[in-house]
Protein backbone atom coordinates (compact mmCIF):
# COMPACT_ATOMS: atom_id res chain seq x y z
CA UNK A 1 0.00 0.00 0.00
CA UNK A 2 1.38 3.92 -1.22
CA UNK A 3 1.21 5.94 1.94
CA UNK A 4 -0.97 8.78 1.59
CA UNK A 5 -1.13 8.38 -2.03
CA UNK A 6 -2.71 11.12 -3.61
CA UNK A 7 -5.71 10.65 -6.37
CA UNK A 8 -4.07 10.37 -9.54
CA UNK A 9 -6.01 9.67 -12.72
CA UNK A 10 -3.41 9.42 -14.94
CA UNK A 11 -0.55 8.33 -13.26
CA UNK A 12 -0.90 4.29 -11.44
CA UNK A 13 1.07 3.78 -8.15
CA UNK A 14 1.91 0.05 -6.56
CA UNK A 15 4.52 -1.39 -4.16
CA UNK A 16 5.51 -4.71 -4.42
CA UNK A 17 8.66 -6.05 -2.30
CA UNK A 18 9.87 -2.25 -1.50
CA UNK A 19 9.77 -1.18 -5.30
CA UNK A 20 7.00 1.69 -5.71
CA UNK A 21 5.81 1.53 -9.58
CA UNK A 22 5.22 4.66 -11.37
CA UNK A 23 2.53 3.79 -14.15
CA UNK A 24 1.68 5.99 -16.98
CA UNK A 25 -2.09 5.97 -17.55
CA UNK A 26 -3.28 8.35 -20.21
CA UNK A 27 -4.66 5.98 -22.98
CA UNK A 28 -5.10 5.55 -25.72
CA UNK A 29 -1.13 7.01 -26.26
CA UNK A 30 0.18 8.23 -22.99
CA UNK A 31 -0.25 12.12 -24.27
CA UNK A 32 0.65 14.14 -21.32
CA UNK A 33 -1.22 17.42 -20.93
CA UNK A 34 -0.72 19.92 -17.90
CA UNK A 35 -2.47 17.66 -15.53
CA UNK A 36 -0.40 14.33 -16.12
CA UNK A 37 2.58 16.31 -16.15
CA UNK A 38 1.77 17.62 -12.60
CA UNK A 39 -0.03 14.20 -11.71
CA UNK A 40 3.98 12.68 -12.09
CA UNK A 41 5.41 14.74 -9.63
CA UNK A 42 3.40 14.22 -6.88
CA UNK A 43 3.35 10.22 -7.46
CA UNK A 44 6.88 10.99 -7.54
CA UNK A 45 6.92 12.76 -3.69
CA UNK A 46 4.52 10.55 -3.09
CA UNK A 47 6.81 7.27 -3.70
CA UNK A 48 10.02 9.04 -2.56
CA UNK A 49 8.36 10.25 1.15
CA UNK A 50 7.17 6.56 1.61
CA UNK A 51 9.64 4.43 4.26
CA UNK A 52 8.44 1.16 2.53
CA UNK A 53 9.33 2.12 -0.82
CA UNK A 54 13.46 1.80 -1.60
CA UNK A 55 13.24 1.99 -5.58
CA UNK A 56 11.19 3.56 -7.74
CA UNK A 57 10.79 2.22 -11.51
CA UNK A 58 8.56 4.65 -14.29
CA UNK A 59 6.47 2.22 -16.53
CA UNK A 60 3.34 2.44 -18.43
CA UNK A 61 0.06 0.43 -18.57
CA UNK A 62 -1.03 1.59 -21.81
CA UNK A 63 -0.23 -1.27 -24.20
CA UNK A 64 1.87 -0.53 -27.19
CA UNK A 65 2.47 3.19 -25.91
CA UNK A 66 5.21 4.39 -23.30
CA UNK A 67 4.55 8.19 -24.48
CA UNK A 68 3.14 9.50 -27.10
CA UNK A 69 5.12 12.90 -25.55
CA UNK A 70 3.42 15.80 -25.17
CA UNK A 71 -0.56 16.47 -26.31
CA UNK A 72 -0.03 18.87 -28.98
CA UNK A 73 -3.34 20.39 -28.46
CA UNK A 74 -1.53 21.67 -24.99
CA UNK A 75 0.52 24.31 -26.61
CA UNK A 76 -2.33 25.69 -29.31
CA UNK A 77 -1.91 29.28 -29.09
CA UNK A 78 0.76 29.32 -26.64
CA UNK A 79 2.45 33.09 -25.49
CA UNK A 80 6.51 32.79 -24.88
CA UNK A 81 5.20 33.86 -21.46
CA UNK A 82 2.79 30.22 -20.95
CA UNK A 83 5.53 28.27 -22.60
CA UNK A 84 8.00 29.48 -20.10
CA UNK A 85 5.39 28.61 -17.43
CA UNK A 86 4.94 24.97 -19.10
CA UNK A 87 8.48 24.51 -19.14
CA UNK A 88 9.15 26.00 -15.45
CA UNK A 89 6.73 23.08 -14.49
CA UNK A 90 8.93 20.48 -16.47
CA UNK A 91 12.01 21.38 -14.39
CA UNK A 92 10.45 20.95 -12.18
CA UNK A 93 9.69 17.84 -12.17
CA UNK A 94 14.05 17.29 -13.64
CA UNK A 95 14.43 18.82 -10.32
CA UNK A 96 12.69 16.11 -8.72
CA UNK A 97 14.49 13.43 -10.58
CA UNK A 98 17.69 14.42 -10.59
CA UNK A 99 17.40 15.08 -6.81
CA UNK A 100 15.89 11.94 -5.62
CA UNK A 101 17.80 9.96 -2.77
CA UNK A 102 16.55 6.52 -4.13
CA UNK A 103 17.26 4.96 -6.81
CA UNK A 104 15.14 5.41 -10.46
CA UNK A 105 15.03 2.50 -12.66
CA UNK A 106 12.55 3.10 -16.08
CA UNK A 107 10.58 -0.19 -17.84
CA UNK A 108 9.87 1.17 -21.59
CA UNK A 109 7.76 -0.84 -23.68
CA UNK A 110 6.12 -0.01 -27.54
CA UNK A 111 6.59 3.76 -28.65
CA UNK A 112 8.36 5.96 -26.47
CA UNK A 113 8.88 9.12 -27.68
CA UNK A 114 8.81 13.28 -25.92
CA UNK A 115 8.35 14.48 -22.73
CA UNK A 116 7.70 10.97 -21.11
CA UNK A 117 10.92 9.26 -22.55
CA UNK A 118 12.88 12.50 -21.36
CA UNK A 119 11.68 11.82 -17.98
CA UNK A 120 13.16 8.58 -17.25
CA UNK A 121 16.47 9.92 -19.17
CA UNK A 122 16.97 11.39 -15.77
CA UNK A 123 16.85 7.69 -14.17
CA UNK A 124 19.90 5.47 -13.60
CA UNK A 125 19.17 2.44 -15.60
CA UNK A 126 16.22 2.11 -18.10
CA UNK A 127 15.43 -1.18 -19.12
CA UNK A 128 13.86 -1.47 -22.35
CA UNK A 129 11.50 -3.77 -24.91
CA UNK A 130 13.67 -5.30 -27.64
CA UNK A 131 10.70 -4.28 -29.91
CA UNK A 132 10.23 -0.74 -28.25
CA UNK A 133 10.72 2.45 -30.87
CA UNK A 134 12.22 5.32 -29.08
CA UNK A 135 12.87 9.17 -29.88
CA UNK A 136 12.53 12.51 -29.24
CA UNK A 137 10.72 14.14 -32.70
CA UNK A 138 10.67 17.85 -31.07
CA UNK A 139 12.44 19.23 -34.28
CA UNK A 140 9.81 18.34 -36.48
CA UNK A 141 7.50 20.60 -34.64
CA UNK A 142 10.28 23.41 -34.79
CA UNK A 143 10.73 22.87 -30.75
CA UNK A 144 13.48 21.15 -28.54
CA UNK A 145 12.41 18.68 -25.81
CA UNK A 146 11.49 20.69 -22.65
CA UNK A 147 11.92 18.61 -19.62
CA UNK A 148 15.49 18.53 -18.98
CA UNK A 149 15.92 16.51 -22.29
CA UNK A 150 18.66 18.38 -24.26
CA UNK A 151 20.97 18.53 -20.37
CA UNK A 152 20.16 14.75 -20.05
CA UNK A 153 20.81 13.82 -23.10
CA UNK A 154 24.29 15.57 -23.76
CA UNK A 155 25.60 14.24 -20.41
CA UNK A 156 23.41 10.33 -21.52
CA UNK A 157 24.87 10.20 -24.98
CA UNK A 158 27.86 12.82 -24.92
CA UNK A 159 27.90 16.23 -26.83
CA UNK A 160 27.95 14.76 -31.29
CA UNK A 161 25.47 12.25 -30.12
CA UNK A 162 23.09 14.30 -28.47
CA UNK A 163 23.12 16.65 -31.67
CA UNK A 164 22.40 14.01 -34.26
CA UNK A 165 19.47 12.42 -32.45
CA UNK A 166 17.78 15.64 -31.94
CA UNK A 167 18.67 16.55 -35.27
CA UNK A 168 17.58 13.89 -37.38
CA UNK A 169 13.90 13.62 -34.87
CA UNK A 170 13.14 10.34 -35.87
CA UNK A 171 12.73 6.99 -34.22
CA UNK A 172 14.79 4.46 -33.45
CA UNK A 173 14.90 0.72 -32.73
CA UNK A 174 15.72 -0.62 -29.35
CA UNK A 175 18.56 -2.11 -30.49
CA UNK A 176 19.68 1.22 -32.16
CA UNK A 177 19.33 2.72 -28.71
CA UNK A 178 21.39 0.60 -27.03
CA UNK A 179 23.72 0.79 -29.36
CA UNK A 180 23.56 5.27 -28.99
CA UNK A 181 23.44 4.44 -25.04
CA UNK A 182 19.98 5.39 -24.69
CA UNK A 183 18.70 2.48 -22.95
CA UNK A 184 21.17 0.47 -20.94
CA UNK A 185 19.40 -3.31 -21.47
CA UNK A 186 16.62 -5.20 -23.66
CA UNK A 187 14.58 -7.86 -22.42
CA UNK A 188 11.78 -9.67 -24.07
CA UNK A 189 8.61 -7.36 -23.58
CA UNK A 190 6.74 -10.47 -21.99
CA UNK A 191 9.77 -10.69 -19.81
CA UNK A 192 9.70 -6.85 -18.94
CA UNK A 193 8.10 -6.38 -15.50
CA UNK A 194 9.32 -9.47 -13.79
CA UNK A 195 13.16 -8.60 -14.88
CA UNK A 196 13.00 -5.33 -13.92
CA UNK A 197 10.85 -5.95 -10.72
CA UNK A 198 13.60 -8.46 -9.91
CA UNK A 199 16.72 -6.06 -10.41
CA UNK A 200 14.84 -3.52 -8.32
CA UNK A 201 14.08 -5.68 -5.26
CA UNK A 202 17.61 -6.55 -5.18
CA UNK A 203 18.60 -3.16 -5.03
CA UNK A 204 16.20 -2.23 -2.42
CA UNK A 205 18.07 -4.78 -0.13
CA UNK A 206 21.61 -2.31 -0.44
CA UNK A 207 22.31 -0.05 2.01
CA UNK A 208 19.62 2.77 1.14
CA UNK A 209 22.31 5.41 2.77
CA UNK A 210 25.08 3.82 0.37
CA UNK A 211 22.92 4.06 -2.83
CA UNK A 212 21.70 7.55 -2.46
CA UNK A 213 25.44 8.75 -2.12
CA UNK A 214 26.45 6.94 -5.14
CA UNK A 215 23.27 8.51 -6.86
CA UNK A 216 24.17 12.17 -5.50
CA UNK A 217 28.13 11.40 -6.57
CA UNK A 218 27.77 10.94 -10.02
CA UNK A 219 24.55 12.69 -11.16
CA UNK A 220 25.20 15.94 -8.70
CA UNK A 221 28.91 15.45 -8.74
CA UNK A 222 29.82 14.30 -12.20
CA UNK A 223 28.04 17.32 -13.61
CA UNK A 224 30.48 19.27 -11.85
CA UNK A 225 34.13 20.54 -12.24
CA UNK A 226 36.23 18.03 -10.92
CA UNK A 227 37.06 19.54 -7.53
CA UNK A 228 33.84 20.27 -6.99
CA UNK A 229 32.66 16.71 -7.72
CA UNK A 230 35.48 15.75 -4.89
CA UNK A 231 33.90 17.69 -2.29
CA UNK A 232 30.50 16.48 -2.98
CA UNK A 233 32.65 13.02 -2.65
CA UNK A 234 33.60 14.17 0.31
CA UNK A 235 30.91 14.78 2.12
CA UNK A 236 29.58 11.78 1.28
CA UNK A 237 32.02 9.33 2.42
CA UNK A 238 32.47 11.37 5.67
CA UNK A 239 28.47 11.07 6.38
CA UNK A 240 28.60 7.18 5.39
CA UNK A 241 31.46 6.60 7.90
CA UNK A 242 29.22 7.79 10.39
CA UNK A 243 26.29 5.75 9.97
CA UNK A 244 25.26 2.50 11.39
CA UNK A 245 25.08 0.54 8.48
CA UNK A 246 28.61 1.30 7.68
CA UNK A 247 30.01 0.15 10.95
CA UNK A 248 27.42 -3.27 10.26
CA UNK A 249 29.46 -3.72 7.06
CA UNK A 250 32.71 -3.52 8.11
CA UNK A 251 31.75 -5.64 11.28
CA UNK A 252 30.18 -8.23 9.12
CA UNK A 253 33.27 -8.13 6.51
CA UNK A 254 35.82 -8.69 9.51
CA UNK A 255 33.74 -11.53 10.64
CA UNK A 256 32.69 -13.19 7.43
CA UNK A 257 29.19 -13.22 7.74
CA UNK A 258 26.38 -11.55 5.55
CA UNK A 259 25.52 -7.82 6.29
CA UNK A 260 22.20 -7.01 7.99
CA UNK A 261 21.39 -3.91 6.89
CA UNK A 262 18.47 -2.11 8.24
Amino acid sequence: MVQQAPALRHIVLSVEDRVGWLAYRRPPINAFNREMVVEVGRALQTLLDDPAVRVVVFSSQVERFFSAGADLQVFQGMSAEQMADWVSLCHGLVGRLRGSRKPLLAAIHGTAVGGGLEMVLHCDVRFCADDARLGQPEINIAFIPPVGGTQGLARLLGRPRALRFLYDGGLVSAQEALALGLVDELVRPDQLKAHVQAYAAALARKPAEALAAIRRCITEGGALPFAAGLAVEMEEAARLGATPDFAEGVAAFIAKRPPRFA
